[in-house]
């Protein structure tokens, strides 16, 4: 079965907490919200309407990424690089796999479906970045057409490869 990306919903609580627990532990937020679940939920669905956006960001879709009915990841797929933030060091989509699942593609075909989405939402060019000791992500990076522009450098942190990819 392909996989689908579709906003969270009620009964992924359990799956998604524990995969958020368990990417804290390599220093990524994979839920990039807390409090309790409905509140989660109701962030993701402001932030994709844009709708009482907080400071410094910009309307998104947060989205799990699902491969036979299992949630394997998520993406984060900001319609803007409305901040200089975005524009020097987010990007327009940000993306994780869940340990267990890592090897098996999902990451390229999460990419490729933002980048899709992106396409439909009329971004020509998408910035995607990734710390530049990120081999694996390079290489999802580039499997899906970007093209490095070079590095930015980040205090306190590894620079951040910066990519750029045509969106059809």
């Amino acid at each position: 079965m392909p996989m689908v990306l579709r906003p969270p919903r009620s009964d992924d609580e359990s799956t998604l907490r524990r995969i958020h627990a368990e990417m804290l532990d390599e220093g990524f937020s994979f839920l990039l919200a807390e409090g309790t679940w409905d509140e989660i939920l109701e962030s993701v669905a402001r932030d994709a309407a844009g709708e009482d956006l907080p400071p410094g960001w910009v309307r998104a879709d947060w989205l799990v990424a699902e491969v036979d009915g299992v949630p394997v990841g998520r993406v984060s797929i900001r319609h803007s690089l409305g901040t200089g933030f975005l524009r020097e060091i987010g990007g327009h989509v940000g993306y994780g796999v869940a340990p267990e699942h890592r090897r098996r593609g999902y990451a390229t075909a999460m990419l490729r479906l933002a980048v899709e989405r992106l396409a439909g939402l009329g971004v020509e060019e998408v910035l995607v970045t990734c710390d530049d000791d990120n081999v694996g992500s390079a290489a999802v990076i580039e499997a899906c057409g970007g093209v490095l522009e070079g590095l930015r450098p980040v205090a306190g942190e590894s620079p951040k490869r910066r990519y750029w990819i045509t969106a059809r």
